[in-house]
């Protein structure tokens, strides 16, 4: 007969599942109690910072943004030369990239240099031709520049149930304020 060894670690083990943090488990952060509830980000990011240097269990926080919407800020007038000189812009980078990266294949100084200088010569040329090409292929349909960003009119500051209740008397106890 023979004794029983040491428990064998499981050969195959299981991931913890989503939701589950030690063995119990974690409240998604839509359904937890809001601490607090600030206009802007930064000021919810603020306090959730305002927490840590306090030595809150910031990673049982979270900042949910409320009524989102997306806003489109026109930068201007979209031509064909701009559009080739931001391809020129953009091209003319990787192309020194590329540059940089085939000069460690050259002897001399003088060969790297003029290496990546045709390189990022080249990458703006082929970068002004695209973009040019690019921006005269859609017909006109879009003769504007423009920048998107996602924005929410409310930011709450969240904590898990069993923690919430301290995150907002820290926030009140020692004078939080946004601003």
């Amino acid at each position: 007969m023979t004794q029983p060894g040491p428990p064998q670690p499981d050969p195959h083990p299981q991931p913890t599942p989503r939701g589950v943090r030690g063995g119990q488990p974690v409240t998604p952060p839509v359904d937890r109690p809001v601490v607090g509830s600030y206009p802007t980000y930064e000021g919810a990011q603020r306090a959730v910072d305002f927490l840590s240097d306090s030595k809150f269990p910031v990673e049982r926080t979270a900042i949910i943004g409320s009524d989102l919407k997306m806003v489109e800020t026109v930068l201007g007038r979209l031509t064909r030369g701009r559009a080739a000189l931001a391809g020129a812009g953009s091209a003319a980078w990787f192309g020194l990239l590329i540059g940089l990266l085939m000069s460690l294949f050259v002897d001399g100084i003088g060969n790297v240099l003029l290496l990546m200088l045709s390189a990022l010569l080249y990458g703006a040329l082929f970068g002004a031709l695209f973009g040019f090409a690019g921006h005269a292929f859609t017909g006109g349909r879009r003769d504007f520049a423009s920048r998107s960003q996602i924005v929410a009119s409310r930011y709450d500051v969240v904590a898990e149930p069993d923690v919430a209740e301290d995150a907002k008397n820290m926030l009140i106890k020692l004078g939080w304020r946004e601003g």
